[in-house]
């Protein structure tokens, strides 16, 4: 089996770990931009019924849950 290296504290592709993002804009594909606090990333929404303005939570690039509703 072929497993990256980490060389953080915590590896979002073999940690249990997910982070709260807010989606900016809903874009092709199943894709969002989202905002981490740090910055902008894209991350896959094809799994989630996320609209602009809720907080999902993401782990390894993929959205996994809504939990916050954005403003109507």
């Amino acid at each position: 089996m072929n497993t990256p290296d980490c060389h953080d504290d915590v590896c979002v592709t073999c940690s249990d770990s997910a982070v709260p993002v807010i989606v900016l804009n809903l874009l092709d594909d199943g894709l969002a931009e989202v905002d981490t606090g740090s910055g902008t990333e894209e991350v896959s929404v094809a799994l989630v019924a996320a609209r602009v303005g809720d907080t999902v939570l993401v782990h390894a690039g993929e959205a996994i849950a809504v939990v916050g509703g954005g403003t109507p």
